[in-house]
């Protein structure tokens, strides 16, 4: 599809500084630019590209003053954000690329499924008894909804997506392709040579605006639900234990783990690889660093983690200052340690 740049400026509210009628039928990156492209330019290690760029049109910040001549084929489009800006054409693009409708086959659809407007299934998904999809929801090839599950408006599983059964997803949800919603905890109890398997009987529950990041794995509730509260956002590669819940609008960064009936509260921002113990709790607004090991309830809201185990960040950084220097310690108290020995067999002459 093209677009002029006049165009594109009333979708982002901006203004065209250049020529209205300039074309552009794809996007890059700014140093990639070519022509009939549209880029952006929010950060200044990159304003050396804007001078050279082949785009026909790249969103530049309203404040942003050249220090430079543009090429003459090259027409700004000056927005709050640039970054956001072009943020929101992507997703536009997203969408419209997503716009998928109707079902392929071959498929299966259980009779006593229920499928709202706009419903897209893709080639070998399975949707079984009493699933409830709604409106514009997306099942790309290869998903899985079991049971009695639940998917609201506007929700999009990716291809291999596996949501097992009583499980219920909110509206405005993206899972990426691998990701697994309700699979079994792990829950085994000692029993004399043997590990006695606890049945899990809840669910799991996402709740509206939550993102997934592929092969991530969210396990059903012993009893109850594992929450996943509005507006979370998890990566790649994680594991959330049975009963845990996430606050709203937290992050979570892939390769982290969290243990079964942890409580993490809202606006948490969680590291690559951290591990966090079971049957705790994270106050909200709490960042922990990438690859800290949490052991102990976090209480105080706000606060910043690092280290194995994790405390306050400032003193880390005082810690770790010590820790590397004691190589140089440990040489300096072997000398120290020559010293008074000499010092001693003299004094005993």
């Amino acid at each position: 599809m093209e677009f002029k740049a006049s165009q594109i400026a009333s979708l982002l509210h901006g203004k065209v500084e250049g020529n209205p009628d300039t074309v552009v039928n794809s996007l890059s990156k700014i140093e990639d630019g070519r022509p009939g492209s549209l880029a952006f330019m929010s950060n200044p290690v990159y304003e050396q590209y804007v001078y050279s760029t082949d785009a026909s049109v790249v969103i530049v910040n309203k404040d942003f003053k050249p220090e430079k001549s543009l090429k003459k084929t090259c027409t700004l489009i000056r927005v709050d954000d640039a970054r956001v800006a072009f943020g929101k054409l992507l997703e536009m693009r997203q969408q419209t690329k997503n716009n998928k409708s109707g079902i392929e086959q071959p498929s299966f659809i259980s009779k006593t499924a229920s499928l709202g407007k706009e419903v897209y299934v893709g080639a070998f998904a399975y949707v079984g008894e009493n699933v409830k999809l709604g409106n514009n929801v997306k099942l790309f090839p290869g998903v899985f909804v079991g049971d009695n599950a639940v998917i609201g408006d506007n929700t999009i599983l990716y291809a291999g997506v596996k949501v097992y059964h009583e499980c219920v997803i909110g509206k405005n949800c993206t899972l990426h392709a691998g990701v697994v919603v309700g699979s079994d905890g792990f829950g085994f109890a000692p029993n004399n040579d043997s590990n006695f398997k606890m049945q899990h009987l809840g669910n799991v529950i996402l709740e509206n605006n939550v993102e997934i990041g592929s092969n991530t794995t969210i396990d059903r509730a012993t009893l109850g639900s594992t929450i996943i509260r509005k507006g979370a956002k998890l990566d790649n590669l994680i594991q959330i234990g049975h009963n845990a819940e996430i606050g709203e609008n937290t992050i979570i960064v892939s390769q982290t783990g969290v243990a079964g009936s942890t409580k993490v509260g809202k606006n948490c921002i969680i590291g690559g690889q951290v591990g966090i113990v079971g049957h705790i709790t994270i106050a909200d607004g709490t960042k922990i660093a990438a690859q800290s090991g949490i052991g102990n309830t976090i209480s105080e809201e706000n606060t910043t983690v690092q280290g194995s185990p994790a405390f306050s960040i400032g003193e880390y950084k005082r810690s770790y200052v010590l820790f590397r220097n004691f190589p140089d310690m440990n040489d300096r108290i072997k000398s120290l340690e020559k010293i008074l020995q000499e010092l001693k067999l003299a004094a005993e002459k």
